[in-house]
């Protein structure tokens, strides 16, 4: 789609005063897909010449803003040597793009977006993983990503503030993972996405849900009882953050995530003889 609003396109290396009308430009999938008549400028992140991944000595991964859905796919299927490896792949999958899109779209657009069916904010919650962040004075803090995401459409980013990178922890890759999704057509935008992650050393366990309002992530000491996560869930995620939109009920949608949690629940502890009342 045209942006007939935009009147200039910047180099984001150029330092220049972020002014009102401004957006930072990833891939642009979503930018260039629906009228964005509050735009003035574009400012462009395409030559910042940021690696797309980074495995650091600590055993963490640093994932650039930048880094587009196939070069994570290919790093998750070719080159990551760590047993959560196939949960980016799956991630990946549930984005349900084309080749074009996957060549274009950005890890970090699609947490930018904040929407509940956002693909990368699964992996990136259910790892542990964290944002950081980089204000216009160079400054630089730190979020968890399920605290970056506030809600539908929302995420905790000031003004021309902008998400340079997502880690996550070496422990985290090191976890057994389990992934569930469901919607309601065979092509569907995920109405419910459960993601559990049992750790090799302490045995503790924890379920990610999303496809809702925004991601819940919940941590065990010791992996729960059916009872126990069930009422974990329930007693978190409010009824109004189950979301309600044409791809899913909230009804239909809480169902299916208590249903997915149970079977992540129970696909990672089967060995452990865990009471499942």
């Amino acid at each position: 789609m045209d942006l007939n609003t935009i009147t200039d396109v910047r180099d984001a290396r150029r330092a220049e005063p972020w002014r009102p009308g401004d957006a930072w430009l990833g891939g642009g999938t979503y930018l260039f897909s629906e009228p964005q008549p509050h735009l003035r400028r574009l400012v462009d992140l395409g030559r910042m010449g940021w690696e797309p991944l980074t495995r650091h000595p600590d055993g963490s991964l640093e994932i650039a803003a930048t880094c587009t859905i196939t070069q994570l796919s290919r790093f998750g299927r070719r080159l990551l040597d760590a047993p959560a490896a196939p949960l980016f792949e799956q991630c990946c999958r549930a984005f349900l793009a084309s080749f074009k899109i996957w060549n274009t779209a950005t890890v970090g657009g699609n947490l930018c977006n904040a929407l509940p069916a956002g693909p990368m904010i699964s992996p990136a919650a259910a790892l542990d993983g964290s944002c950081l962040l980089r204000a216009q004075d160079g400054s630089t803090r730190e979020v968890k990503v399920a605290e970056f995401i506030r809600g539908a459409g929302l995420k905790d980013l000031a003004e021309g503030e902008l998400l340079r990178s997502v880690t996550l922890p070496g422990r985290a890759l090191e976890c057994r993972t389990a992934f569930r999704q469901a919607s309601l057509y065979g092509l569907g935008r995920s109405g419910a996405l459960v993601i559990g992650a049992l750790a090799p050393v302490d045995g503790s366990l924890a379920v990610t849900v999303t496809a809702t309002t925004r991601p819940f992530r919940f941590w065990f000491p010791l992996p729960p009882t059916r009872a126990g996560l069930r009422s974990a869930i329930d007693a978190a995620v409010r009824d109004e953050d189950w979301f309600d939109d044409i791809h899913g009920l909230p009804e239909w949608r809480r169902h299916m995530g208590l249903r997915l949690a149970e079977e992540v629940r129970r696909e990672l502890t089967r060995d452990r003889g865990k009471d499942d009342r």
